[in-house]
């Protein structure tokens, strides 16, 4: 694709990588047959092609208006474009490029303002998150339907954590919403990995990973998060932790662009450079390890919902499902598995109608072979789908460590 830039453009950090993005692209639209909103909405605009032509008007210096921001605020940044393209088209990173930009000279309503606002001071700050949710349930009773359905149902509580007591030692990322919506997870984890021989220790100063202010055009907010991760886990980094472990799939794929994202900071590109390296989903832990040796007994029948996070953006796809099976788990078929389900961080917030419709089309999918439970790898796709109320939905290694005799 030929490019332009405005000399405006030229002068913003990231121009010649968005210039090198553009021109990456061959206009063959492979990645419109995939694209969950370009399916719903039959617009060429929003669809990943149309969405590269907006951002090129927008960096060559055209008019920006409330519909280019409309059409790039409708992406839910899931990355299976980029699973379907033949060209290797950087997408995610062209969207942040172009969202940004379009941020800059477009004013949103005061009413959109005033709620991104609030879920860039909220969604990652655990304390204020965990008190707000707990507020939330208090006044369960006498909340509007809609509303009801956003609270989580009563889940499984944590049991006490192992001490470290094993050689092999992890860091683990505690998250920002997880610890209040499933506080189980982070405790399962680390008693399965207990049962494997690895200890997981913890950094308190670490805290959300970045990605929901960055994702929300807060780009400086974002990257501050994770400078500050890098400074709370480089002592156990330099003490020798093998990995820096994210049971939610969303922000593990956000640490692993740690390095990329803060390539041109002096002060911290190596060392989020090594933090990317050393960043690992929990399957990439645990399908390393010999999992045919703990003793897994069940008979619920699991439909596995991969998140986008996991399969597009850090290619995992398929591997939870067979670490399941190694476990003796049945999983059941799951038609279309590649499109996303509609949570998408904020997106389920912030695009309420489209999030529900992809919701109720991956909920019919994952029925489709009438599971007992449906497993997943992200805390926004767990909330999202298990707010229709209709399969219960649990994080895969929940599951597993209940399975375990």
């Amino acid at each position: 694709m030929q490019t332009n830039l405005s000399d405006q453009v030229k002068t913003l950090a990231r121009a010649e990588e968005a210039e090198s993005i553009l021109r990456s692209c061959v206009h063959c639209g492979f990645c419109n047959a995939t694209c969950p909103t370009y399916q719903l909405l039959g617009n060429e605009l929003d669809g990943p092609r149309g969405r590269i032509y907006l951002i090129k008007q927008v960096l060559e210096g055209e008019a920006v208006t409330e519909k280019t921001q409309l059409h790039l605020d409708r992406c839910l940044s899931c990355r299976n474009c980029e699973t379907t393209c033949p060209s290797g088209v950087k997408y995610h990173a062209l969207l942040d490029i172009g969202r940004a930009e379009v941020e800059r000279r477009v004013e949103r309503p005061a009413l959109q303002r005033l709620m991104r606002e609030g879920l860039r001071r909220v969604v990652p700050n655990p304390a204020v998150f965990g008190s707000l949710l707990k507020t939330g349930l208090f006044f369960r009773p006498v909340l509007p339907a809609a509303l009801k359905r956003k609270l989580p149902v009563p889940g499984v509580q944590p049991k006490a954590r192992p001490k470290a007591r094993h050689e092999r030692r992890m860091l683990m990322l505690e998250g920002c919403v997880q610890p209040s919506l499933s506080p189980n997870t982070n405790a399962a984890a680390a008693r399965v990995l207990d049962r494997l021989g690895i200890s997981v220790t913890y950094a308190p100063q670490a805290g959300c990973c970045g990605a929901t202010e960055y994702h929300l055009n807060d780009q400086d907010a974002g990257l501050e998060k994770a400078r500050r991760n890098i400074d709370a886990w480089w002592p156990a980094v330099e003490a020798g932790a093998q990995a820096i472990v994210q049971t939610a799939s969303g922000c593990g794929a956000f640490v692993k662009e740690y390095g990329h994202l803060l390539r041109d900071d002096a002060a911290y590109a190596a060392k989020a450079a090594r933090i990317s390296e050393l960043a690992r989903d929990l399957v990439e832990v645990i399908g390393a390890e010999q999992v045919e040796s703990l003793p897994a007994k069940t008979a619920k029948r699991i439909a596995f919902h991969c998140p986008c996070t996991l399969q597009h953006a850090q290619k995992l796809g398929g591997t939870v499902e067979t670490v399941l099976q190694r476990l003796g788990f049945a999983l059941t078929t799951v038609p279309d598995a590649h499109l996303c389900c509609g949570s998408a961080g904020i997106y389920s917030i912030t695009q309420p109608a489209l999030a529900t419709a992809l919701r109720d089309n991956k909920l019919d999918a994952l029925e489709s072979g009438r599971p007992d439970v449906i497993a997943t790898a992200n805390i926004g796709c767990q909330m999202h789908l298990d707010g229709a109320r209709r399969t219960p939905v649990r994080h895969w290694i929940e599951l597993v460590e209940e399975a375990l005799a």
